[in-house]
């Protein structure tokens, strides 16, 4: 009985370190949570105009025939690439695997014959799962900030441009997973190239898609010269927003799951300290049990 509450012993002592290692973690995340959720007020006032601009140019038809000179038809099967984001590390729920399964069924319906697509991974864990079922994966980022910049989303936005002008992809999608709260989220595919007015009004907000312009915009100095300077923007806020949407999501689903672990082993430990307790009272019992025994027997 002695080596059983022992052992009872040590296992409370081993929860309660777990616990106090996944209530700091899940401080950790709420902390960075918090953090990236005031950057991203700021971001969407900036891309909301973003997109408003661009969206008001696709439906004026600026943006019409804008990519006729690159990629044109060559007689070649369309080659489609899918830019998925995950996270770099583990506990964080099931966020790496749900985004994986949706972007997945998105494929699978998009792109059914795999010699058709490619995998552009941002996050470790996507880049894994895909090289490790030998998909194309053709290119990789890793170590995307917890308030991630700018300055990499601008390398990101930069290879996958180089890629599409040389004619390693035709279209690019962007897949991620879109915070709604703390405790929901949903998945995203959202195209990215071309950038021609059905890939605008694919992106576009209810507000904007439903205003309808009539009105022909003059532009200066002309326009291309427009287009070169608006839909770099564009992109880099596309892919930027989505980076940032997925870190949020990432950190709430990671300060999720060690909740629910803290929560797991504060029940674990309430066992435990019965079950202990329970086996105190019976070796104390049964001790009390000997000496009155052994009592009994001195008196005869």
């Amino acid at each position: 009985m002695a080596e059983s509450i022992n052992e009872v012993k040590h296992r409370i002592a081993s929860t309660k370190s777990t616990h106090q290692i996944t209530t700091a973690m899940q401080m950790v995340s709420t902390a960075k949570l918090n953090r990236i959720q005031k950057h991203s007020v700021s971001y969407e006032q900036y891309v909301s105009r973003v997109k408003s601009v661009v969206m008001h140019l696709a439906q004026s038809h600026l943006l019409d025939n804008i990519n006729s000179s690159s990629n044109a038809d060559s007689g070649k099967a369309k080659k489609t690439a899918y830019l998925v984001i995950t996270s770099d590390r583990g506990m964080v729920g099931s966020y790496n695997s749900n985004v994986i399964r949706e972007a997945n069924a998105f494929i699978d319906k998009n792109t059914p014959n795999p010699d058709d697509y490619m995998i552009l991974a941002v996050g470790g864990n996507g880049a894994d799962f895909y090289k490790n079922r030998n998909v194309n994966v053709a290119y990789e980022y890793r170590g995307v900030s917890d308030i991630p910049t700018f300055a990499e989303v601008r390398e990101i936005v930069k290879t996958a441009n180089s890629m599409y002008e040389d004619g390693v992809f035709d279209e690019l999608y962007v897949c991620y997973t879109h915070f709604i709260n703390r405790i929901s989220s949903e998945f995203r595919a959202e195209k990215m190239l071309p950038m021609d007015s059905e890939a605008m009004n694919e992106g576009a907000s209810k507000d904007v898609k439903t205003s309808k312009i009539s009105a022909e915009y003059e532009v200066e100095p002309d326009k291309q010269a427009v287009l070169k300077s608006i839909l770099p923007q564009y992109a880099q806020s596309l892919v930027f927003g989505a980076i940032l949407d997925a870190k949020t999501s990432e950190h709430s689903a990671s300060s999720s799951a060690m909740q629910s672990a803290s929560d797991n082993a504060e029940d674990l430990i309430s066992k435990l300290e019965l079950q202990y307790n329970r086996a105190r009272q019976a070796a104390i019992t049964t001790e009390i049990t000997e000496i009155v025994g052994g009592q009994e027997a001195l008196k005869h």
